[in-house]
């Protein structure tokens, strides 16, 4: 068992230099695609600060996230950061198009079932005029998360007994795991109408989808 978690963080570690090369590509498309110019209020929903350090330009950001996963830490001088503890399905003390872009990144397949990821839709497109959306791709070979081959088509069965095995040496994160319910295309098209959609692939497969306004 030990072995096999050893071999799982090698894997992470030596796969950080390609994430981090498609960070900073999925930034620059995000900055050429909005047409970012600086000074731009955006307000990420279930992010981090931390995640902004590859945008060069600074920009006005508020971060809302759950109280237990609210990191109010802003390691990028060149920003403005606001911290606000929220549920991002439901944002009742944020007005209307109170902010230039609503952003997320991967938080969308986290909030729960699909009437949570509507409500979730709605408050994106509510509290700005313009969003960008990012989620993974149910079609790409690896899972996003636990990086496990093919992991959708997997019997529930199956499913469970792996579950089982990673909550007695990983509880928070298996509970991420169980969390996750992945969109597919076509549904991302329904909650956001509005938008285009633009497939980020990588050797060929879809990885990811980004939704965007």
């Amino acid at each position: 068992m030990e072995l096999r978690y050893a071999v799982f963080n090698a894997a992470l570690k030596a796969k950080e230099p390609f994430s981090r090369k498609q960070r900073q590509d999925r930034m620059q498309f995000f900055i050429t695609k909005m047409g970012i110019q600086g000074g731009e209020r955006i307000i990420d929903l279930g992010g981090s600060a931390a995640f902004w350090g590859d945008c060069p330009l600074p920009l006005n950001l508020t971060i809302v996230n759950l109280p237990d996963a609210l990191v109010k830490v802003n390691p990028n001088g060149h920003h403005n950061v606001n911290f606000v503890e929220g549920d991002a399905c439901d944002l009742p003390l944020i007005l209307d198009g109170s902010f230039d872009i609503a952003f997320s990144n991967s938080v969308i397949e986290h909030v729960g079932p699909i009437e949570n990821q509507i409500a979730f839709a709605k408050e994106v497109q509510r509290v700005a005029p313009r969003f960008w959306v990012q989620t993974p791709s149910i079609w790409f070979p690896i899972e996003a998360h636990n990086h496990m081959p093919f992991w959708w088509a997997y019997p529930e069965p199956l499913k469970r007994k792996f579950i089982s095995r990673w909550k007695q040496k990983l509880p928070a994160w298996t509970e991420m795991i169980e969390g996750t319910t992945v969109i597919k295309r076509k549904d991302l098209e329904k909650m956001f109408p509005t938008g285009n959609i633009w497939t980020e692939r990588f050797a060929g497969f879809p990885k990811s989808y980004v939704i965007f306004s």
